[in-house]
């Protein structure tokens, strides 16, 4: 599940990751944020001052968390500092649950996560963030992929109930008869499965295990979690690029994954919705969303969403998920106030979704979602 935490004070020189569960994380990546666009929510004057090398804006906006942004994050960043030159945006990609927990520590500015913060994250982040705690806003849509490595084989149609199965270790052979059914025609190799999941909290094997039990509940019992059970037989690797890494490297090894670092080396599987089998894509995975209801009991400007996995719309997705940035409501630098507000304003910008999705096989946020976003960043405030 998701996590929070408590405060730190901020300096206006440059703020290094803190203590706690951040200082034990080895800086693997360093990610920045940027924009430009004629719709650049800042307004035209600032736009053009910045395109002509005269954005005052400086200083270093720190956030951790989730890996699946991550290669939109490297998008961002591009965008963010052309047009900010003495704006730095540094990105610890170790996690969603890491970057909860850093968030709720005060070791970070703002978190990424694949999940937003629960009731009881919420009441832990309100000693760093406020009385007000934090919002979570959608930045990133991405379907999730069912990803193999078979030889030859670069698609198959798999149902719920049997992807549970192979990462239970219940269907345990390609040439299963459960994987056959759904397969006539296509010539399974007689090898061993070996499934590979997260050894990390993870914001994807929340959203996969979700997707899991909300489908098939007897095939997979537990409740969504963003670690993976621990007493499943299960190979582990760090990270979305980690699992598709030793996928990559394993003949017969099966993962799920942010569907952008999944290359073409690897295959992927057709998910059953309802009578039909639906490819992964950056479309059908907006399809799906463009279905979520909105949580209730949130904040007025919050906007965690609540994704229904089985989904009426022709050619949506169910796999997916929905990537926040966690902001406080209120901060007590103004540099890290107008930091923050900026580079979160070019995210979700109609150029900063359209970038990361030329980039990475993202959907961009619908526009009712881009406008709830703007109105949610401009309501960050000083305290």
């Amino acid at each position: 599940m998701l996590n929070a935490s408590s405060p730190r004070r901020r300096h206006r020189a440059a703020r290094p990751f803190r203590t706690g569960a951040v200082a034990a994380l080895t800086l693997t990546a360093l990610t920045a944020l940027t924009g430009c666009g004629s719709d650049y929510p800042l307004g035209e004057e600032q736009r053009r001052a910045a395109e002509e090398g005269g954005s005052d804006l400086s200083g270093i906006l720190t956030g951790v968390g989730s890996s699946a942004q991550n290669a939109a994050m490297l998008t961002w960043r591009s965008g963010f500092e052309s047009m900010h030159p003495e704006a730095r945006v540094q990105y610890l990609s170790a996690g969603s649950g890491a970057g909860r927990s850093a968030l709720v520590g005060g070791g970070t500015d703002f978190a990424g996560s694949d999940a937003y913060l629960d009731e009881e994250e919420q009441a832990e982040v309100r000693q760093f963030c406020g009385p007000d705690g934090a919002i979570n806003i959608p930045v990133y849509i991405s379907p999730i992929s069912v990803a193999f490595n078979l030889p030859g084989i670069q698609e198959l149609d798999l149902d719920a109930a049997t992807i549970a199965g192979i990462f239970r270790d219940e269907i345990t052979r390609w040439d299963d008869p459960a994987i056959a059914a759904q397969n006539e025609g296509v010539d399974l190799p007689d090898l061993p499965i070996t499934p590979i999941a997260r050894a990390d909290d993870s914001g994807t094997t929340e959203n996969f295990t979700d997707y899991l039990h909300s489908v098939a509940p007897e095939a997979w019992p537990e409740e969504e979690d963003g670690s993976w059970p621990g007493s499943l037989p299960t190979e582990r690797s760090q990270g979305n690029a980690g699992v598709v890494s030793l996928t990559a490297e394993t003949e017969g090894a099966v993962t799920y994954a942010d569907d952008s670092l999944v290359d073409e080396s690897l295959g992927k599987a057709r998910v059953k919705v309802g009578s039909e089998y639906v490819a992964v894509s950056g479309e059908a995975a907006g399809t799906a969303v463009g279905e979520a209801s909105r949580v209730e009991g949130t904040g007025p400007h919050d906007i965690a969403l609540e994704l229904d996995r089985e989904p009426d719309a022709a050619g949506a997705y169910p796999v997916v998920l929905v990537s926040y940035h966690v902001y406080c409501t209120s901060y007590t630098d103004p540099e890290v106030l107008e930091l923050a507000r900026t580079f979160g304003h070019y995210v979700v910008s109609e150029d900063g979704q359209r970038a990361a999705s030329e980039a990475v096989k993202s959907a961009p946020l619908p526009e009712n979602l881009r406008t709830e976003a703007q109105a949610a960043l401009d309501s960050i405030s000083l305290r």
